[in-house]
């Protein structure tokens, strides 16, 4: 007898009985990025974002959701932890969102486009926590979806480009026809390239110099051409999927925190409310760590580094519990520079007779698109380990992690690298044991310490 299929992602949560269970079957490997895998070579292509300038194709892999009304300050303020006394057109800002309990549901960049009209664009966790916001809460407000492609049997709205590296804004500055103008940090300006309107926000993804822009669709290829061919005098290179996959880490940003949605009558209403074809429905769990409970998977803002824009000054969901949070103590957003011989033993394990230790694709070798990696001081478990990758600008393997305060910087801890039982039953992990890496904790950016 076939299961009939749900038709949201509470019903899928109950064919499976755990949120655990379901995200640790989900056959996916890390989040998708549709664009080719490499223009170049990624090593070069990582090492433009530091040493010349590289251009990546944003246009595909981010949802977008545009809100627009009266009543658009009024939702925000609600929904999310920071502040939006300084927000406004032209303005942009990492927008944090929170369950009841204090729980990050993600974070996404807010763009302020006019009085009253904003989009919410990154991964769907925020986006579709908005948008169920706006209307449920009866909030005077229009939704317009822009589906990431990936969902998206149409074309998408805009086309959005981000160029990062020390000549970057030369680049820029280029093409540009007219006076430059000055785009302060996490705000917005107008450009105009090949005779087009382009928006552009100062956002320095790579803590590089350099701009995101983005316009109408029907504009992108014009635009891109102008700058790809300005670009030969800058050194310009053009990243793919491979290496566009490290730039967060290397930055030091957690793309992707567990959603804290899939537990508790509080959020069931949302969970009914989701597709079971959603993002939140068939994202996969993998990793060392190992629990039953969901909730153990779940960060605080204070994890990610975001503990500085929780701002008590309105009131917001989840803000009774992160009063009660702010006082307590937090686990603290670190990367880990992976111990040479330790990261060789587990190539060298391919090769011959013996244990095989889970494979690590070059340069991205997270294989979930949540990762959860246990981190170890004396056998006791300090934290966890996420999205671990390669990068030519450390000549080395890296991940960033989320460990007890207490944990010294530059001190050595022990990560551990595969799954239990010789590996989950996704397709996508293959049979394999687990093994030990020394790491070493960085409080600062590790290009730094190279």
């Amino acid at each position: 007898m076939n299961t009939p299929k749900p038709s949201s992602l509470e019903a899928k949560l109950q064919q499976y009985g755990s949120a655990v269970e379901m995200l640790r079957h989900a056959p996916v490997g890390g989040y998708q990025f549709p664009d080719k895998p490499e223009y170049s070579n990624w090593r070069d292509e990582q090492a433009a974002w530091q040493s010349t300038v590289v251009f990546f194709d944003q246009s595909f892999h981010m949802k977008d959701v545009y809100f627009e009304g009266p009543d658009v300050m009024q939702l925000l303020s609600d929904v999310a932890v920071n502040t939006m006394k300084n927000f406004g057109p032209n303005k942009a800002k990492q927008i944090v969102t929170c369950n009841h309990e204090g729980h990050v549901i993600g974070d996404a960049i807010l763009f302020g486009h006019a009085e009253n009209k904003v989009s919410v664009v990154g991964r769907p966790s925020v986006p579709n926590w908005v948008e169920y916001n706006a209307i449920k809460g009866g909030y005077n407000v229009k939704v317009t979806r822009d589906e990431r492609t990936v969902a998206n049997q149409g074309r998408r709205l805009i086309y959005r480009y981000q160029i990062q590296g020390p000549n970057a804004l030369e680049l820029i500055k280029s093409v540009h026809e007219g006076a430059f103008p000055e785009i302060p940090f996490f705000n917005l300006g107008d450009l105009k390239i090949a005779g087009r309107r382009v928006r552009a926000l100062n956002h320095s993804m790579s803590r590089m110099g350099g701009l995101e822009l983005h316009g109408p669709a029907e504009d992108g290829d014009v635009v891109r051409e102008a700058i790809l061919k300005a670009g030969l005098k800058f050194g310009l290179v053009q990243g793919g999927s491979r290496s566009y996959s490290t730039v967060s880490p290397e930055s030091g940003w957690i793309p992707s925190p567990m959603p804290a949605i899939y537990h508790g009558e509080q959020m069931k209403p949302y969970r009914e409310w989701l597709s079971a074809d959603g993002f939140e429905a068939n994202a996969s769990l993998g990793g060392s760590f190992s629990s039953s409970r969901i909730e153990d998977y779940y960060q605080t803002p204070w994890d990610l580094g975001y503990g500085r824009h929780v701002k008590f000054d309105h009131d917001f969901i989840g803000r009774e519990a992160l009063e009660k949070l702010a006082t307590q103590p937090h686990r603290r957003k670190v990367w880990l520079r992976w111990n040479k011989e330790d990261s060789l033993k587990i190539f060298a394990s391919q090769f011959g007779e013996g244990e095989r230790y889970k494979y690590m694709e070059m340069p991205n070798a997270y294989y979930a698109i949540l990762p959860f990696d246990k981190v170890l001081v004396g056998g006791k478990l300090v934290g966890l380990s996420t999205y671990t990758v390669y990068t030519v600008n450390v000549r080395g393997w890296l991940s960033l992690a989320m460990l007890d305060e207490d944990v010294a910087d530059g001190s050595e801890v022990v990560l551990i690298w595969g799954e239990e039982n010789g590996g989950s039953p996704r397709p996508v992990v293959e049979r394999h044991v687990q093994t030990s890496v020394r790491t070493t904790v960085s409080y600062k950016r590790l290009n730094e310490d190279s």
